[in-house]
């Protein structure tokens, strides 16, 4: 072997005493005849060349790159692209590929362009991952080439990963009535938000807010609102407490209103848990840091991610998929035994 150069197959055969077919048969970890003490042999002459496969030759050989594409829309300028991204790297690391990243924003022509680069470098299969759940237009792929949608639909049904949004609706009501609420806010439905285009998850969050509530004999207080962040939490719970003194919790729809809702709190005098418990959505990082902290339904961008290459590259099978929301646990829930009025 030449000074500096790559070490090759036939570097390792000549090392190991063997032929060039055993060495590509046990380095490829494909079945093949060897006793245990030649295979050990030849891993042993590889270790000590420091041979590693070439990827352009194994792709000539096996027709696969061994290379995922992964293209979001906001991927390098929301809150929870770094999870998703996490998730990506984490299952392809897992299952030995690298991953080509590209960023479309709204733009369909640019969405388009994207699919056909990756294409052309023959990627295994493509994940199309969105921080927002709504229903997307994709451009076809190649026969042999898969498609999995995280965090998204598609008009025609390609294989996809999602929240399990009615759950999580389920979950976070049950949290209340568990701490022995009844006179309970809701703050944050939104109609637009019906449109597919726009959401595929939230009219199913509210099902299981609303189902849960209803089983329990609950009736909440309710506010439906144009947008969801913190200026619309704040108005709207400057609004609602006011005017309804006997309730004890507040339903956010997503974190960002809850902060503004707990803005709302301090400014009417009224602490959190003791005055009013208030549960949310999303799980962003200052739900965590503000105090107390915030108890909310966590969504798994990581883990759909990660889901969602494991369904691209054949370890588990191309279908519909719902994650779990885990319930974060923090300080802004109290059990209450009685009803407390407040003045």
């Amino acid at each position: 072997m030449a000074r500096g150069s790559r070490p090759t197959l036939a570097d390792v055969a000549r090392l190991s005493g063997l032929s060039k077919t055993a060495v590509s048969l046990v380095l490829n970890d494909r079945p093949s005849r060897l006793s245990e003490e030649a295979a050990g042999r030849i891993r042993t002459a590889a270790d000590q060349l420091g041979y590693r496969p070439d990827p352009a030759a194994q792709s000539l050989r096996f027709g696969k790159t061994r290379s995922i594409g992964f293209i979001s829309d906001q991927v390098t300028i929301t809150r929870f692209a770094s999870a998703m991204v996490r998730g990506t790297l984490r299952a392809a690391k897992e299952l030995d590929h690298t991953v080509l990243i590209a960023e479309t924003g709204d733009d369909l022509m640019q969405l388009t362009e994207s699919f056909r680069e990756m294409v052309d470098r023959r990627v295994d299969g493509i994940v199309v991952g969105l921080m927002a759940a709504r229903m997307v237009d994709v451009p076809t792929a190649p026969h042999g080439v898969p498609v999995v949608i995280v965090n998204g639909r598609t008009p025609d049904d390609l294989p996809s990963v999602l929240p399990d949004e009615y759950e999580a609706g389920h979950a976070m009501a049950s949290v209340l009535l568990d701490a022995g609420h009844r006179r309970i806010g809701l703050i944050g439905d939104l109609p637009a938000a019906a449109n597919p285009r726009r959401s595929v998850t939230i009219t199913r969050r509210f099902e299981g807010l609303d189902e849960t509530l209803s089983s329990a004999g609950v009736t909440p207080v309710r506010v439906d609102v144009d947008d969801w962040n913190p200026e619309v939490g704040y108005r709207e719970a400057m609004r609602m407490l006011p005017a309804h003194p006997e309730l004890t919790a507040v339903i956010a729809a997503t974190d960002g209103m809850a902060f503004g809702i707990m803005q709302a709190l301090a400014e009417l005098g009224l602490r959190v848990p003791d005055d009013i418990s208030i549960v949310s959505f999303d799980d962003e990082d200052l739900a965590a840091m503000v105090r107390p902290g915030l108890t909310t339904a966590r969504l798994p961008y990581e883990e759909m991610a990660h889901q969602g290459v494991l369904m691209l590259l054949g370890e588990r099978e191309l279908s519909h998929e719902l994650l779990p929301m885990p319930v974060v646990t923090r300080g802004s829930v109290r059990t209450i035994s009685e009803r407390v009025t407040r003045p």
